[in-house]
């Protein structure tokens, strides 16, 4: 329960325009839930493979992948620590208002500080999405997340589930 807390409130002070802001925490019959920032269109796995009202053009398909690369970035390179989110896929990129790209669930993600080694050792994310040595290794870096948002990339064009 303390690391869960001491990551909530870091993950709680990300605060980049292409993620999905944590507002906080709460036990419900004896589960933790996070709670994040309304996101009146859905997740963007609903425009790409449920018969969307609103289909996504490339130009809006390019500005959706731009915006994940970006808070990606922020996420391994800006922030004070490194997170890895260990879970970048269409169901977990939320499309706000304006169909503007961010990225949610930070439920597997984990922190290291910068010039360090990841300590993970569980393999967790999303068949399809899983880099060949995470799965060796057991080790999520952001080199596996650079792997997720490939994979990312291609459903985004083709419309095709990993």
């Amino acid at each position: 329960m303390k690391e869960f807390v001491a990551e909530v409130v870091s993950i709680g002070r990300l605060r980049h325009r292409n993620l999905v802001q944590l507002l906080g925490y709460c036990r419900r019959k004896g589960e933790l839930l996070l709670v994040y920032d309304y996101m009146p269109n859905g997740s963007l796995d609903k425009y790409l493979y449920d018969q969307p009202a609103a289909t996504l053009n490339w130009s809006l398909r390019f500005k959706v992948i731009r915006g994940v690369a970006s808070g990606l970035f922020y996420l391994h390179e800006e922030w004070e620590q490194v997170v890895v989110h260990r879970d970048v896929k269409a169901s977990n990129v939320l499309l706000d208002g304006e169909l503007n790209a961010r990225l949610g669930d930070f439920g597997l993600a984990r922190l290291y500080d910068h010039g360090t080694d990841p300590q993970t050792t569980h393999i967790v994310g999303t068949l399809g999405y899983l880099a060949p040595e995470h799965t060796r290794s057991g080790r999520a870096t952001t080199h596996t997340d650079v792997f997720a948002f490939g994979a990312f990339l291609l459903e985004v064009a083709c419309g095709k589930c990993q």
